[in-house]
Order: C-alpha cells, then structure tokens, then sequence
C-alpha cells in the first residue's frame, strides 16, 4: 500500500512540473496577445535625455516615441513608464516589474547573456564634461589614465564604464553615480573632474542643467575599443520571442519607410545616427 501511495504521489509530482513548464512556456509565447488584451504596455526607463525621460509627466524621448508607435502598430495604444536606476532596468525586466526597456540601452555582448535586445535602432559616440577651459587638458579616456589623481564621473552600469577601464583608467579613478544629473553634479560639485556618456546625452544634459561652467570637449578623441559607435536598442526577456520578433518587425518598417529618421531628428538626432545594416546578432556575438 505504502508503494502505491508513493508511486502516486510521484505521478502527481510530475504531472506538476510538465504542468508548471507549459504554463511557464505559454506565459512567454502569450506576451503580445496578453499586452493587447490588457491594452497597455509597461516600459522601463532610466530618465535619461534624449533617451527616455519624463517630462510635466509625460514620457517622452526618442526610444519611447519609437516604441509608442511600434505597440500602436501591434494593436496596443498606451505606454506606461516605469522609472528605474540604469542598473536596476535588467534585474526589473527579469523580475517582471515592466514589459519592456525602452531607455536607449546600449547593445553589449555582457547584456546580451542576460536578455534579448530587438534590432538597432541609433548609433552613438561618447563625449567627455569637463570645466569651462578644460583646466586638466583632458581629450580621451588614455589622457584621463595617464593622470592618477583624476577623477570622472559616470552612470553605474553604462557601457563607458567598461570603456575607461579598456582604455587603462583605474577603478579608483571613477566615479560611479546614479544617474545623469548626478554625473553632471559630480564635475560641477568637484567630486570629479571630467564626465563621460553618450554624445546626445551629455549634450542634453548640460543644456538642461544650465551649466554654464562647464563644457563639452569639442575635440575629444573617441575611445578605440569594440562598442564604439554603440548601438542602442529595445529590451526584452529571454524567450519572449513573439513580442521581439513582432517588435523588430515594425521597427524595419519605420526603417525602410523613413520614419525612423523623423522619429531620430525630432530627438536631436541625425542621420549619421541612423543604425545602418549593423545587427544585434553582430554586436552580441554568441551571446544571443
């Protein structure tokens, strides 16, 4: 009697597991239609000009007005943000806090182990904040190593952290910071004397601070490591595959109609923005 108890409750043990990997598998594969039932769409963002970024409350930047137009294009009108550290959007993403990141995030072989990104959407150099004068005679990430004692600033998580320390600058030598005004804070507070970010976004950023005692290198010397241009892109969980192919379905056609350049300009983009043929599967590698 004892092994029939025990056989059935191994039987129910395994009709549990297949039951919650179907259920699992069909959460993934239902994603679009669930968003379309719903009829909205939660998006991560880090508040980051011309990226993704609230504005007298309402989300506006370049990656949300592309991905407004793509879930208007899937059947799903309303997009909602979710304000997140740059740091925290994977981990939210993963944990299910929103559906999507929509926030400009560069395209990383690193990242790709974690989720999928849909097709590039821009290209982007980087671009270094420094005192009105530039006192330090600073023009590239290799002049900034060559200095010990000095210090730039940077947004935890973003890719040029891993382009100073490419580029030979010590760990002891950067400042990592929340988010964007924090960085632009940094150099006018004196916690660092340079910072670093994506041309668009610090450009954006000073103009918005009104810093008058600070300033873009105008020479400054692009970083000679892989990921220079970064491409930005959406950002989806591992094995969402409908809602990404979908996703990436739209926005090729934002590309060949000339959509997506009009969506790039209103941003402060240009054309040499526009991403070319470079794809995701290029710039992750064997990541994804």
């Amino acid at each position: 009697m004892k092994k029939v108890i025990l056989y059935l409750g191994l039987f129910a043990l395994l009709i549990g597991m297949v039951g919650c990997s179907s259920s699992q598998t069909s959460s993934f594969d239902d994603t679009l239609e669930a968003l379309k039932k719903k009829g909205v769409v939660y998006v991560g963002f880090a508040n980051e000009k011309p990226y993704a970024y609230e504005e007298n409350g309402e989300l506006k930047g370049e990656a949300v007005d592309i991905a407004k137009e793509i879930f208007k294009q899937l059947g799903i009108e309303k997009v909602e943000g979710r304000l997140a550290e740059f740091n925290e959007l994977i981990p939210g993403l993963n944990a299910g806090k929103f559906d999507v990141i929509t926030a400009g995030m560069a395209i990383l072989p690193n990242r790709c182990e974690k989720v999928d990104f849909a097709e590039p959407e821009y290209q982007v150099g980087d671009a270094l904040v420094v005192k009105k004068g530039n006192p330090k005679n600073l023009h590239s990430y290799e002049d900034i190593a060559k200095l010990p004692d000095v210090k730039i600033a940077v947004m935890s998580s973003a890719m040029e952290v891993d382009y100073l320390k490419q580029s030979g600058v010590r760990e002891e030598q950067i400042v990592l910071v929340p988010d964007i005004p924090a960085v632009i804070d940094a150099v006018k507070t004196g916690r660092a004397d340079a910072a670093t970010g994506t041309q668009l976004t610090m450009k954006e950023a000073l103009q918005s601070a009104g810093q008058k005692e600070l300033e873009l290198v105008s020479d400054f010397k692009q970083p000679d490591v892989e990921g220079i241009p970064s491409y930005g892109a959406a950002v989806f969980r591992q094995d969402d595959d409908q809602l990404r192919e979908a996703y990436n379905k739209e926005l090729q056609k934002l590309k060949d109609s000339g959509k997506l350049l009009e969506i790039l300009q209103k941003n402060g983009f240009g054309e040499e923005n526009l991403p070319g043929d470079m794809t995701t599967a290029q710039l992750c590698g064997n990541s994804q």
